[in-house]
């Protein structure tokens, strides 16, 4: 056994940790993981403690600095009101995927793209180019196609939910439905958090979605065109309704509040158990601080990018929002590999 794996009942606080809740969200993506690695024991019958210690050692993951210490940031699934016709107070669209949009880059893997385009627009003469940006799109210029399938009432509300990649519509016909990530223009994403703090309109210790919010509703003009530097726009697809399917990730994996994690893919194979240990951060079960929980790697963004980079699933609604916006703390990642030596995990 390498001198740089530790066994599990080592990790600080996973004699603690509900390892019953973190088997269960492993298992929702097990299959995908053990198509690309053969050798991993099934999660069969045995009571999760044992089979995660009898299977598994932990390995710190280390940044590209040798740092063992990364930045741990939330996300989570708003719930919007919505309408299918575009009336009254819903006039902002949520977009289905274009068929003329192709894919270049596999979505665990966009945060690797950098300034790259993921995607691009196949034209009618053949060969590629780049896809209308966030300003176009919102202009009009894929009217069109007839791409919308839902309009919401909050343009700001609505970025978030780009931001996001998943929420849940309570339509105005009664009923609610899930949206999720379908694909995105390309475009390379840029934080507006960060243009505004390297603008100076606010401090970095006093940055959070609230404050962002409040930033860009204060002046509605002003807000639209500083969103539109985000030139990234995503397309959305239905999942189902809210009652019969849950959010879901990358693969469309389902997601599980404070399991899933989304990471960069580079890095950290879909499926993979990664233990989370963040000293600064509150565990929402416990209301206290460490956070120290393993978690899985079923999800991306092309924000995450870094091996010591982990973006917490917190869940559905407001509670959940207040969480993830208040989650930018530093902490490590342990990466679980099986006993028999394998590194490739």
């Amino acid at each position: 056994m390498s001198l740089d794996t530790i066994p599990l009942d080592q990790l600080p606080g996973w004699d603690d940790d509900d390892l019953d809740a973190a088997l269960a969200a492993y298992k929702a993506s097990f299959q995908l993981l053990k198509a690309v690695r053969p050798s991993l024991p099934e999660p069969g019958p045995l009571a999760a403690r044992t089979y995660f210690q009898d299977n598994f050692v932990a390995v710190p993951v280390a940044g590209e600095d040798s740092s063992e210490t990364g930045l741990f940031t939330g996300y989570f699934e708003p719930i919007l009101k919505g309408s299918r016709q575009r009336q009254g107070c819903y006039q902002v669209p949520l977009l289905r995927c274009p068929p003329d949009l192709v894919t270049l880059v596999d979505d665990a893997l966009r945060a690797s793209a950098g300034a790259l385009l993921t995607h691009a627009r196949q034209l009618p003469e053949g060969g590629m180019g780049p896809y209308p940006t966030r300003q176009e799109i919102e202009q009009g210029c894929l009217d069109h196609m007839g791409l919308a399938f839902a309009y919401l009432a909050d343009p700001v509300d609505t970025f978030f939910l780009h931001v996001q990649g998943s929420g849940l519509i309570e339509l105005d016909d009664g009923t609610a439905i899930r949206v999720g990530y379908a694909a995105k223009n390309g475009h390379p994403y840029t934080s507006l958090g960060a243009e505004l703090i390297r603008l100076g309109e606010i401090g970095a210790d006093d940055m959070n979605l609230v404050r962002l919010a409040d930033w860009l509703r204060a002046d509605e003009a002003r807000g639209r065109h500083f969103m539109w530097r985000n030139r990234s726009y995503i397309f959305f697809k239905e999942i189902g309704s809210a009652e019969a399917v849950r959010a879901v990730g990358v693969r469309d994996i389902p997601l599980t509040a404070g399991r899933s994690l989304a990471v960069d893919g580079r890095f950290h194979p879909i499926g993979s158990a990664v233990f989370v240990s963040v000293p600064g951060l509150v565990d929402p079960d416990r209301n206290a601080a460490p956070f120290n929980r393993l978690m899985v790697a079923q999800d991306a963004g092309s924000a995450i990018r870094g091996t010591v980079r982990g973006d917490i699933f917190y869940g559905t609604g407001r509670g959940a929002g207040v969480q993830a916006g208040l989650t930018r703390h530093r902490g490590q990642m342990f990466r679980l590999v099986p006993r028999h030596g394998g590194r490739e995990l």
